[in-house]
């Protein structure tokens, strides 16, 4: 089944490993264009972030900074151009693609249903469907070659794409399901150095 509701998606999609049926709702399906290769996840309204290294500091992973209540910190490869990212809310924990080459997962505690996407000079507003306790999982693909590439020509996206999944969940120490990327391992490396 699926249905428009604000700027999201909603479909119900069975589980086949676990026997029952997930809503999940995309919040975002888009291009975001970054600048210095971040998006941020903060309350609407909000103007004060904390600085970059400091959002991910003594963290196991260094691309998905979670360290500040009520704000996620997003690292990509590409530093200034379009890259393709998705936001999807489930009510259950879903299973992790096959195609994604990084993943990494933190706890969560969003400040309101409100939220805004941003990245520099772009601010996609959010609605999350309830306010509650809840696991990111934040997955990439082609990190290194959005790296090499840094900033692709006028007419052209990055290489690398990027899938921010939310669902309700207690608190919960952070992971790294998968890391096979080079710029992702120095950004992990860096999260774990003292400054």
């Amino acid at each position: 089944m699926t249905e428009d509701r604000d700027r999201g998606r909603s479909s119900v999609t069975e589980d086949r490993d676990r026997g029952r049926s997930s809503a999940t709702e995309v919040l975002f399906d888009g291009e975001i264009e970054v600048h210095y290769g971040f998006i941020d996840l903060i309350e609407a309204g909000e103007t004060d972030r904390p600085e970059l290294r400091a959002a991910r500091a003594g963290q196991l992973n260094g691309i998905c900074g979670a360290t500040e209540p009520g704000f996620l910190s997003l690292i990509t490869g590409l530093h200034t151009g379009g890259v393709a990212f998705t936001m999807e809310w489930h009510d259950t924990e879903p299973p992790i693609g096959e195609d994604w080459e990084e993943v990494v997962e933190v706890a969560y505690q969003p400040p309101s249903a409100d939220l805004l996407l941003s990245a520099f000079e772009q601010e996609e507003p959010l609605r999350l469907p309830t306010v509650t306790s809840m696991r990111a999982r934040y997955c990439a693909t082609e990190m290194d070659a959005g790296h090499e590439m840094d900033t692709p020509a006028d007419d052209e996206s990055g290489p690398d794409r990027y899938l921010l999944q939310l669902w309700p969940s207690p608190p919960l120490p952070e992971s790294i399901p998968r890391q096979t990327s080079q710029i992702a391992a120095y950004w992990h490396r860096e999260a774990r150095t003292p400054r």
